[in-house]
This record gives C-alpha cells, structure tokens and sequence, in this order.
C-alpha cells in the first residue's frame, strides 16, 4: 500500500481486461479529465452503489411483495427527470 496523505491510503491492484476495453476506458477517462485509477475507482464505486441499492430493494420486495408496473414506471420517471 502506498499513502498519498494524511486522508487516503491506496493499494495497487493489477487488473486484465480485453484490449478494446482498455482502450475505452482510457479514452473515458481522459475525456473526463481524470486518470485511469481514478476512472476505475469512481466505476467501482457506482457499482458497488448499485449492488447495494439491489439489496435494499430485494429486501423491500419480500416484505411487500413485487413492484408493480405502474411503480416502476413512475420510479423511472423520477430518475429520467
């Protein structure tokens, strides 16, 4: 592990993905001005964001049963602006 400052300790990981992906994220991450680690950092967390929301809801569902149509789409709705 190496730390930058006081705040935040990092650990070095070493990741294989296919070329075309690296790629990609390369190009991503340069146009949003960002360094690929900060890049894959910021990816890592909206995903483990969304395996967490997945959990909630789950939870949500078995102790009120399954969305309806008509909730999902005013959820979606909400979240489309």
């Amino acid at each position: 592990m190496t730390k930058y400052d006081r705040v935040m300790t990092v650990e070095r990981l070493t990741v294989s993905i296919e070329s075309g992906l690296a790629l990609a994220v390369r190009e991503a991450a340069e146009a949003d001005d960002q360094n690929v680690s900060a890049w894959l950092a910021d990816a890592a967390r909206r995903q483990l964001a969304t395996r967490g929301l997945r959990d909630v809801v789950a939870t949500w569902e078995r102790e009120h049963g399954a969305f309806s149509d008509e909730e999902l789409a005013a959820a979606r709705a909400l979240v489309d602006g």
